[in-house]
């Protein structure tokens, strides 16, 4: 069994081999900068441990991992470009560099790329495999979709905003998991429970994501403190105030301020009158719970389950 540093070495070495064609330059030049930008991994990462559950050659897994986290960066692309964010792991984004028009279709031929590595895959497992990814890839679009379409409704309720982030981020987690478990040779019921935590966790993960927003330490946690505020965005501390605060509170709440830090000041001084945080920390609880009972229903030996436990931990016990 491998722990996550040796598996995040594993995944950077075969991204390292991956050719890409060199013409033309600013079709496969942008894919080369986008998978060469480091971050964690998690995703192909999860698909290797999701396998080594089930078997410890990892050699047949390679390429399904580089399918998900190929992928995984064709979508960073494409929200970086609807964001219209100018930096992506601390350097500029692709959009930024290339512009728009080749960005979008460099995106487009990553999802080429990612079909190219798992029709790699054994023939036995190939057919399952692609019913994965695509109802995968399928879902983190419809995720998406449903995002940007909040952004101009003000009728969102709190389980439509759960639907959304668990299209658009836990059913990646989930995928990533059940495709790993998948090629090495797992069940029909065991590539469910697999599934089954790796959604779970996303959107505990997700939802812990909208609490550090608010509340997290900005160097630990890597992004801007307050962000959601400062965009109404609607996350879960917002929707759920919304139902606990007066009518004068939401006008306070929406009003324009003189400064974004008033702002954040302000209405972060209103969730902490409503427990906002402590009720976000209760669901996400509640999920993390559903995920360990998934992985502690799977039928293989609880060895084989300690690294992945770990990471969990170490991922939904991200600092404050």
């Amino acid at each position: 069994m491998h722990n996550p540093i040796a598996l995040q070495e594993i995944i950077e070495k075969a991204i390292s081999q991956i050719s890409y064609p060199n013409q033309p330059k600013k079709l496969y030049d942008p894919i080369q900068y986008i998978m060469n930008l480091g971050g964690k991994r998690i995703r192909p990462i999860l698909v290797l441990m999701s396998a080594e559950l089930f078997n410890d050659n990892l050699t047949p897994v390679i390429d399904a991992a580089l399918a998900i986290e190929t992928f995984h960066n064709f979508t960073l692309i494409h929200d970086d470009i609807m964001d219209n964010a100018p930096l992506r792991r601390g350097e500029k984004t692709v959009h930024e560099i290339w512009g728009t028009n080749n960005a979008i279709l460099s995106g487009d031929v990553m999802m080429v790329e990612a079909n190219k590595h798992l029709a790699k895959l054994d023939s036995a497992v190939l057919k399952d495999a692609l019913e994965t990814f695509n109802t995968t890839a399928q879902g983190v679009c419809e995720g998406q979709q449903l995002d940007m379409e909040f952004e101009q409704r003000d009728d969102v309720t709190i389980a439509e905003y759960i639907e959304m982030i668990r299209l658009k981020t836990a059913v990646l987690l989930g995928g990533a998991m059940k495709l790993g478990a998948q090629v090495a040779g797992a069940n029909a019921q065991q590539t469910e429970l697999i599934y089954q935590y790796g959604e779970s966790l996303g959107i505990a993960f997700q939802l812990q994501d909208d609490i550090l927003d608010v509340y997290g330490n900005p160097e630990k946690f890597g992004k801007q403190v307050g962000g959601d505020i400062i965009a109404n965005k609607k996350t879960f501390l917002m929707l759920t105030a919304l139902q606990l605060i007066s009518p004068e509170e939401k006008k306070e709440m929406f009003k324009n301020y003189a400064t974004e830090a008033e702002k954040i000041k302000h209405v972060t001084e209103l969730y902490n009158k409503y427990k906002i945080e402590e009720l976000a920390n209760k669901e996400a609880e509640r999920y993390i719970q559903i995920a360990n009972h998934s992985l502690n229903s799977l039928p293989v030996l609880e060895e084989r389950k300690v690294e992945l436990k770990q990471l969990t931990q170490q991922l939904l016990n991200r600092s404050y």
